[in-house]
């Protein structure tokens, strides 16, 4: 179990490497979240979209199958991205490797931090992190693995075996 949760953390690693941008503005939110979408139903996945830098949102969508609390779930991984300048899924992962849990280890409280996977960082060159794309509506792996996926296939990167299998 342990070499797994490592093996994931190591891939979630690589993503967030390869992941970056040189730019990004509210074209490249619209451009980008219509990707997601169109990953999300090739997937039959039923999840709402956000893509928000830290002061706005710039792109948000509820396809079907969706409720209102997707938007509090989205509210609190984007929240954990936008403190800890990491995939939720990837801080969710290394507190299961240790054996903690959020609070304990990073002070996030349940009610404004989510370590779920399914918000990715926005990092652009010479900026750090600038927002969140997020996703919630799945099972974790597969809300995060349609952000990663998508925004693979926006920035033309192949994530070869930093893809996770689902």
């Amino acid at each position: 179990m342990t070499e797994a949760i490592a093996e994931d953390i190591r891939r979630l690693e690589e993503q967030e490497r390869l992941l970056r941008f040189t730019s990004f503005g509210p074209a490249d939110a619209w451009a980008l979240g219509n990707r997601v979408r169109e990953v999300a139903l090739a997937r039959g996945a039923g999840v709402a979209i956000d893509i928000s830098l830290r002061d706005r949102t710039l792109f948000h969508v509820a396809l079907p199958g969706t409720t209102t609390d997707n938007a509090e779930w989205i509210r609190r991984k984007r929240n954990t991205v936008l403190r800890l300048w990491s995939a939720s899924y990837l801080v969710g992962r290394r507190l299961a490797l240790s054996g903690r849990d959020q609070v304990e280890a990073r002070n996030l409280s349940y009610a404004d931090f989510a370590t779920h996977g399914g918000s990715f960082p926005l990092f652009v060159a010479e900026l750090g992190c600038v927002g969140a794309v997020t996703v919630s509506g799945v099972p974790e792996r597969i809300d995060h693995a349609i952000v990663a996926d998508a925004m693979a296939s926006f920035l033309n990167i192949d994530l070869g075996d930093a893809r996770l299998p689902e």
